[in-house]
């Protein structure tokens, strides 16, 4: 493999050292043309990286897979998966690269792995490449979860190969370049699981334990603390996922990350109006993963987790499921919680309003949403001016119209508010917590339509919005309108394999 310069950047390989039967050595494909489309330059800095040296040609056949820095051992990690709720016992990374981990000044690991850098022998039929489009959703997507402050791989850059692939049609080619605190997997384990040799398991364990709970280390039982803190971080996610209305769209067990961080952002979207229903992934014929559906589909993810680390918890099989069920109990709870907070700040509820005030002002809101198919984001920061006194109006394509206009049963909405606004609700701390601007579906694929055709204009401007979505700014109206189809489900959104 050609090497580059380690001043370029320094990449460790521990998962590769740790865990050899989870990583199979592999090197990305030439890119024909390289040319990069995007560079996140302030995660750079963050990871102590020169963006100069990355836009160079050294730099570029880095984020491609070419060329790796000396002493780099690129690997394609193994996996298994529930997809869709049928076990697959050999899944792994089929057009994706490890190619190590960056270490920063606080001593925390973070990989740095591709996508769409070519086949690997987890491939199966796929030709292991991506196109530009779904590469550049990803990157928006993901820079605008963290916006949100919700947790997420982060998408360093992404790089035109200078091919095309081939899906419905020929389309340009790219490689992602993207940063985790690890792609560890609920299907790692069930992977490790799968081979039957404990000492694989309780490796994998301990790489988990050091990486994302190191407290954990000094438990009675570090592998019990170890199920809890996976089980809590989730639960934690998915409450952020539901209260920005994001629909993941592929809930599959190797799409569940140990960390709690959100990853692959396929089939994914932000949903407009309120429906619990919602499913925007072309191939989840049957709602699986609908937007309502989602913590459910996390806690049964999260069992599966725990079946597969059932020989760690104990020796006796009976004892070990008692101790998983325990823990796998909390998970509801801990959702709710997270959930009922979330939504409590939405509201701007103080905090001398008793949960079941909060509850009910809550749950009738939304059954009023719901009936209408009430734009999501836009209701949320509109409520924020009523709180405020002023006359809430909200965008709707091309026009503004009063907050009460956008639900069916107005009469009903207004007695609502008065209920709330008697709680007194904090109008400034809903306006930190309430999105004027996330990623519009109509907005996306207008910007990776253009990309495609080599036009970067629209998707620049889309990502400036959603990098800042609480703060409100002329000229960005379009950016927070819901698309004027109004079409909700009918959108489709695709894997892009």
């Amino acid at each position: 493999m050609t090497t580059i310069p380690s001043a370029t950047v320094a990449l460790g390989g521990r998962f590769a050292t740790e865990l050899p039967e989870l990583a199979v050595p592999w090197r990305g494909a030439e890119a024909a043309e390289p040319r990069l489309l995007v560079l996140n330059e302030p995660l750079a800095a963050e990871l102590g990286l020169d963006p100069a040296a990355l836009r160079s040609e050294a730099g570029l056949r880095l984020l491609t897979g070419s060329a790796v820095p000396d002493g780099a051992t690129p690997v394609a990690q193994a996996y298994a998966g529930h997809q869709f709720g049928a076990y697959s016992p050999r899944l792994g990374d089929g057009r994706a690269l490890l190619l190590g981990e960056l270490e920063g000044d606080d001593g925390a690991l973070r990989d740095l792995h591709l996508k769409g850098s070519g086949r690997t022998p987890f491939a199966r039929g796929g030709d292991g490449l991506a196109a530009v489009g779904p590469m550049l959703r990803e990157h928006v997507i993901s820079e605008a979860m963290h916006a949100l402050g919700i947790p997420t791989t982060r998408s360093l850059a992404v790089v035109a190969t200078g091919r095309f692939v081939r899906r419905d049609e020929w389309l340009p080619g790219a490689v992602l370049a993207r940063v985790a605190s690890s792609h560890l997997r609920v299907g790692t384990f069930q992977y490790a699981r799968a081979t039957g040799d404990l000492d694989l398991l309780r490796r994998l364990a301990g790489h988990a334990i050091a990486r994302h709970a190191p407290d954990a280390a000094g438990t009675e039982h570090p592998h019990l603390a170890l199920l809890r803190a996976v089980i809590a971080a989730q639960a934690s996610l998915v409450a952020r996922w539901m209260l920005v209305g994001f629909v993941h769209g592929v809930m599959n067990t190797d799409n569940m990350t140990i960390s709690g961080e959100t990853i692959d952002y396929g089939p994914c979207a932000f949903m407009e109006g309120y429906d619990p229903e919602t499913v925007f992934s072309s191939i989840d014929e049957r709602g699986r993963y609908a937007y309502g559906n989602q913590p459910a589909i996390a806690e049964w993810n999260l069992t599966r987790l725990a079946e597969a680390m059932l020989p760690l918890l104990d020796e006796q099989e009976e004892r070990a499921v008692a101790m998983a069920v325990e823990a796998l109990d909390g998970f509801a709870p801990l959702y709710r919680a997270a959930w009922s907070s979330g939504m409590r700040a939405k509201l701007g509820l103080p905090a001398d309003v008793d949960d079941d005030a909060a509850s009910l002002v809550v749950d009738e809101l939304l059954a009023l949403m719901e009936s209408g198919r009430v734009d999501l984001t836009s209701c949320f920061r509109a409520l924020g001016a009523l709180a405020r006194g002023g006359e809430p109006t909200a965008p709707f394509a091309a026009e503004i119209v009063p907050l009460r206009d956008l639900f069916v049963h107005r009469e009903a909405f207004d007695a609502w508010a008065q209920r709330w606004l008697a709680l007194g609700p904090d109008a400034a701390a809903m306006d930190r917590t309430n999105p004027v601007y996330v990623p519009r579906n109509h907005l996306v694929e207008e910007a990776l339509a253009a990309a495609t055709d080599g036009d970067l204009a629209p998707l620049e401007q889309l990502l400036d919005a959603v990098q800042r979505p609480f703060d409100e700014r002329p000229g960005l109206e379009r950016y927070a309108a819901p698309s004027p189809e109004r079409s909700f489900r009918a959108y489709r959104t695709y894997c892009g394999t």
